[in-house]
């Protein structure tokens, strides 16, 4: 999977990520937008229908779908911080691009999660499974990359990984 960039959006710090996928629209579709799907790659997948104008409460943040026009665009705000999947069609297969606004979230920290997790994707929709340890295997690796690339401070990351993450053997 290709590294995600980091723009500027209106002024605001901004992920991107596409990824060239081997199956439909519809079907990637489907795998972003139900929340049964979306929980087999993004573990933080909320309940949604989705439905223009839902709000739905994370215990502490609040999601809100801002737009959502089947099979191609699907965009929220969650905690402030715009994010949306866009879908679009690519020989037999489709582009996914996501984008999240990020504004003062670490950013090496935040995009490797985001790669993290999109990685899952193509597995699931090829009817296989990568596990949250494989996922996160190179997860470390990653971080220090996106932070070199961002010109970042990796420490936040580090942080983060030494908390969460298996520790790495000697």
């Amino acid at each position: 999977m290709a590294y995600g960039t980091l723009e500027t959006t209106d002024g605001r710090p901004t992920l991107r990520f596409e990824l060239t996928l081997a199956h439909p629209v519809e079907r990637v579709w489907q795998a972003v937008s139900t929340p049964e799907e979306l929980r087999r790659f993004f573990p933080g997948a909320a309940d949604w229908g989705p439905a223009e104008g839902e709000t739905i409460d994370l215990g502490g943040a609040t999601l809100e779908i801002t737009e959502i026009r089947p099979p191609h665009r699907l965009a929220w705000v969650m905690a402030g911080q715009p994010q949306s999947f866009e879908l679009h069609p690519d020989g037999a297969g489709c582009r996914l691009v996501f984008v999240h606004v990020i504004d003062d979230l670490p950013a090496a920290q935040t995009a490797t999660g985001w790669q993290t997790y999109l990685s899952r994707l193509e597995p699931h929709l090829a009817g296989g499974h990568l596990s949250d340890e494989d996922a996160h295997r190179h997860w470390r690796e990653i971080h220090e990359a996106y932070a070199a690339r961002f010109g970042v401070d990796p420490e936040p990351g580090r942080r983060w990984a030494d908390q969460h993450l298996p520790a790495v053997s000697a």
